[in-house]
C-alpha cells in the first residue's frame, strides 16, 4: 500500500515539474522574496522620511545623457527578473535555495543600507513629448529618489544573470543574453536617470554579499548533515 502511494505522489510531481510548476519549497521561498522585497521597498521610503538624503552622484553623471528609449530597458527589466526566478525554481534544491536564499539575504543587507545611508539625486525632466519621455516621467513620478544605493534594479538583474551560468540545462544562448540584458539594464539606470554610477556596483556587490553567505550556510547545513557538498 506504502509503495503504490509513493508512486502515485511521484506521478503528481512529474507531473506538476513537466506543468512548470516549481515544488512547493521553492513556491515559499519564492514568495519569501517577493514580500521581503516589497517590504524593503516601501518600508525604506517610510522609515527615512525626513531624514537628510545625501546624493552619491560623481562629476562624470551629470555628463551621461538621458535616452529616454532605454526606458522599455528599465521595465522589462521587470520580465527578466520573474522568468530568471521561476526557471531558479524549478531547477535543482541546491541551486534555487542558494539563489533564493541569497536573494532574500542581499535584500535585508539593503535595506540596512538605505537606513544606514538613505540617498537622493537631482533628475532632470525629459524635454520631449514622445511614448518613451511620458512613461520615463511615469516611472521617475512613481519610483521616487530616495532608495538608490545599492540599486535594486541591479542587484536583481545580476542575480538573474548569476543564476542562469549555474542552471546548464538551460542553452547557452539563453545564458548570454541574460548577460546582454544585465548589462543594457545597468545602462538603463544611468540614461533615464534613475540612478547614479555608484549604485550600480552597489548592487552587484550586496546581490555577491547574498550568494556568498547562502553559499556558506548551504554548505555547512550538509556538512551537518554529514554529506559531501560540492
Amino acid at each position: 500500500m506504502q509503495a503504490r502511494k509513493d508512486v502515485a505522489v511521484n506521478r503528481l510531481t512529474n507531473k506538476r515539474n513537466n506543468g512548470m510548476l516549481p515544488p512547493r519549497e521553492a513556491r515559499w521561498l519564492l514568495l519569501a522574496a517577493l514580500v521581503i522585497n516589497l517590504a524593503v521597498y516601501w518600508g525604506a521610503t517610510w522609515l527615512t522620511v525626513g531624514r537628510r538624503h545625501i546624493s552619491m552622484a560623481l562629476p562624470l553623471d551629470a555628463r551621461l545623457p538621458m535616452v529616454t528609449p532605454f526606458i522599455l530597458i528599465y521595465v522589462l527589466a521587470y520580465l527578466q527578473w520573474v522568468v530568471s526566478y521561476w526557471l531558479v525554481a524549478l531547477d535543482e534544491p541546491g541551486l534555487y535555495r542558494r539563489v533564493l536564499v541569497g536573494d532574500i539575504i542581499a535584500k535585508l543587507a539593503t535595506l540596512a543600507i538605505f537606513l544606514l545611508i538613505p540617498t537622493t539625486m537631482q533628475r532632470p525632466e525629459p524635454t520631449g513629448h514622445g511614448l518613451f519621455d511620458r512613461l520615463t516621467v511615469c516611472i521617475h513620478d512613481l519610483d521616487t529618489p530616495t532608495r538608490l544605493f545599492p540599486s535594486i534594479h541591479c542587484l536583481e538583474s545580476w542575480m538573474a544573470c548569476r543564476a542562469g551560468f549555474w542552471m546548464k540545462r538551460l542553452p547557452r544562448w539563453y545564458r548570454w543574453g541574460g548577460l546582454v540584458m544585465t548589462l543594457l539594464v545597468f545602462a538603463s539606470t544611468l540614461l533615464v536617470k534613475q540612478h547614479v554610477l555608484v549604485d550600480i556596483p552597489g548592487g552587484i556587490l550586496t546581490a555577491e554579499l547574498g550568494l556568498g553567505l547562502s553559499g556558506r550556510w548551504l554548505r555547512k547545513k550538509e556538512e551537518r548533515k554529514g554529506n559531501v557538498c560540492v
